[in-house]
């Protein structure tokens, strides 16, 4: 009971905000180097720099760093000028009454690090680069939407729309579709972007040049002196990879590494031993589910995906495994959005359901209790990153009670940076079953999740699932700019993948940031990036 008390009093402490500071010296802790930021992640680096083509968070987090978005997003999800001086609406003309033209007004005077200009040329070549077939683009939604973008000068665009999209200013942002302009300047020549030095080793737009990449170990990046908002408040930031997350919580403890973003949850409690960080709590759109590829003979039957989701116990898992720290996800859609679905249930852990829906399906069970059809076992592989170890940990307790119910899983993991490359085995299909992050934009648009038009090679549906109804429903939501129009699609869309089953949505993360306490100027944000203002950073 003791230790039940201490725990619920932590987290109620950093419900707010803890600090605890040590023998800080001139105003500053003695491990504290001025102008100098690391940070610390576990066992994952970019797969590429070049956004168009990267599937990996830790692309979306340096990205932060290295390019300037026509908008960037707010702690809340809000859109932020950012590259365009203004976000465009329908009440202030940006966008128009039918919602078909969408006008940008670039930001003048800004450059490329090597001094280059950045305007809309920038913008109206980075769109062909995406629509250009010979570029392996991981997502082209809405960004196929545009029949044309024109210029007026060099600092407007004109975008005209094929038809309404509702999510549309999301592609000029960042995450999912979201790519920043790319230089025309340096990649125009080019007939295709797949291997330009420029994904490896880009010039900047944004508020950090990159130095140095040291595969495997960090990322090194310098503040640009040419950034349209001035010289940024750091000098340097080192993105350092550590193998995995035990080892990055022990470097954070001797102050090798001032920022631990997204705690692992078996490492909360210990959070309150250390001395000179700020620790903050916030829910974020990450979501960890379980998806099916759907076009496995053995999982192409929702009754076989619902039975193996009622087969696992997730309430004990989320509880166990993860702490018990996160928030229990029912559908794909951020609980804070505006478009969360109400009236959706997760699946009951039900083993005598599991095996009604296995008989239906003609999956008998042999005397030892596992099941086959027409000789074939009920077999299938799981997958995930390993670098932080409860995922792995979460995989054995999904094994152990889907035999249960006579399922036979077995585990096949990968690094990240090779189970998200395009040719890995997810976006290739040579997987059964994923257990990982999907990352959600402010904008609930998820076509490129679930409609047929997206899968691989042609998108990002890697559940596989060629779903007529979710394919129209999932379009229907980006027709319109009417939220309570899209609120119905969108609730219309959960109920089917709830009936449908293509994945099981495990929780929602809540999560918890330890930065040095010398850090000026951090500010959690709920959708992509806690990175958003790095450019305030001060240390």
């Amino acid at each position: 009971m003791r230790k039940l008390i201490a725990w619920v009093a932590f987290v109620l402490l950093l419900s707010g905000c803890a600090k605890t500071d040590q023998g800080s010296i001139g105003g500053r802790h003695p491990w504290t180097r001025p102008g100098h930021l690391i940070i610390g992640t576990a066992g994952e680096e970019p797969d590429t720099l070049n956004k168009l083509f990267a599937n990996t968070d830790a692309a979306d987090q340096v990205s932060q760093f290295l390019f300037e978005p026509l908008f960037r997003y707010g702690p809340s999800g809000e859109y932020l000028p950012a590259a365009a001086t203004v976000v465009p609406t329908l009440q202030n003309g940006g966008i128009s009454a039918g919602g078909k033209t969408v006008t940008l007004h670039i930001r003048p005077h800004m450059t490329w690090s090597d001094g280059a200009p950045y305007d809309g040329r920038d913008l109206v070549f980075t769109w062909k680069a995406v629509m250009n077939p010979r570029n392996n683009t991981r997502l082209t939604t809405g960004w196929d939407d545009i029949a044309a973008m024109e210029l007026r000068g060099v600092n407007t665009v004109i975008v005209r729309l094929k038809q309404p999209y509702g999510g549309i200013l999301g592609i000029f942002a960042v995450g999912g579709a979201g790519y920043p302009p790319l230089p025309a300047h340096v990649l125009a020549g080019l007939p295709d972007l797949n291997h330009a030095p420029f994904n490896s080793r880009p010039i900047s737009s944004g508020p950090f040049v990159l130095t140095a990449w040291n595969h495997g170990s960090s990322l090194e990046f310098a503040a640009n002196p040419r950034y349209w908002r001035g010289k940024p408040g750091l000098d340097r930031i080192t993105y350092r990879v550590v193998p995995n997350a035990d080892t990055l919580f022990n470097a954070l403890q001797t102050h090798e590494v001032d920022v631990f973003d997204s705690v692992t949850e078996n490492q909360i409690a210990r959070l309150s031993v250390l001395q000179g960080f700020v620790v903050s709590k916030r829910l974020i759109a990450n979501l960890r589910r379980w998806q099916f590829n759907t076009s496995k003979p053995q999982l192409s039957d929702p009754r076989v995906r619902l039975a193996a989701a009622e087969a696992v116990d997730w309430d004990r898992i989320n509880q166990t495994v993860y702490h018990g720290v996160n928030q229990r996800a029912v559908s794909d859609i951020f609980p804070l959005s505006w478009a969360a679905p109400h009236g959706i249930t997760a699946p009951k852990h039900d083993l005598a359901d599991a095996a009604r829906l296995l008989d239906a399906a003609g999956w008998n069970a042999a005397a030892s209790g596992m099941r086959a059809k027409d000789g074939v076992p009920l077999s299938f592989t799981v997958s995930t990153t390993p670098a932080k170890p409860a995922n792995v940990e979460a995989e054995l307790e999904m094994r152990q009670d889907l035999r249960a119910a006579g399922i036979d899983l077995a585990v096949k993991n990968y690094p990240t940076s090779l189970l998200f490359a395009q040719t890995g085995p997810i976006y290739t299909g040579k997987f059964d079953s994923e257990f990982t992050i999907e990352t959600d934009a402010p904008d609930p648009d998820n076509e490129g999740n679930w409609s047929g038009k997206f899968i691989p090679p042609h998108g990002a549906n890697t559940s596989w699932l060629n779903d007529p109804v979710l394919t129209q429903t999932s379009h229907d939501a980006n027709l319109t700019f009417d939220r309570a129009k899209r609120r119905a699609l969108f609730q219309r869309e959960a109920e089917r993948v709830r009936a449908l089953t293509p994945a099981v949505f495990l929780y929602w993360q809540n999560s918890y940031a330890a930065v040095n306490s010398d850090l000026h100027n951090w500010k959690p944000a709920s959708y992509i990036s806690d990175y958003w203002n790095c450019w305030e950073w001060t240390i």
